[in-house]
């Protein structure tokens, strides 16, 4: 299993903090297990997610690439590329 961490802009910090649950179901179901939201100390609207996955591939092609349904949530929570995609080495 890897540790996988995706860092991204947001328009609203407070926001996308209030669908924490909805983007760890939704991480879950592209395999993600312990997902672990983060924003920047700074005060500035860059966040990130971390998580532990067994197939990088997968979750990196539905981020890079997302389908309808990811694309809509990426949206609905405020998430403005890029995504910049970290893998643990």
């Amino acid at each position: 299993m890897a540790k996988v961490v995706v860092t991204h802009s947001v328009a609203d910090v407070a926001a996308w903090l209030g669908h924490a649950a909805e983007r760890a179901e939704a991480i879950g179901n592209l395999g993600g297990t312990d997902v672990v939201d983060h924003v920047a100390h700074d005060g500035s609207n860059t966040v990130a997610v971390s998580t532990q996955v067994d197939d990088v591939d997968a979750l990196v092609a539905a981020l890079s690439s997302p389908p309808p349904e990811i694309a809509s949530l990426m949206q609905s929570h405020g998430v403005q590329p890029p995504l910049t995609i970290y893998v643990e080495g």
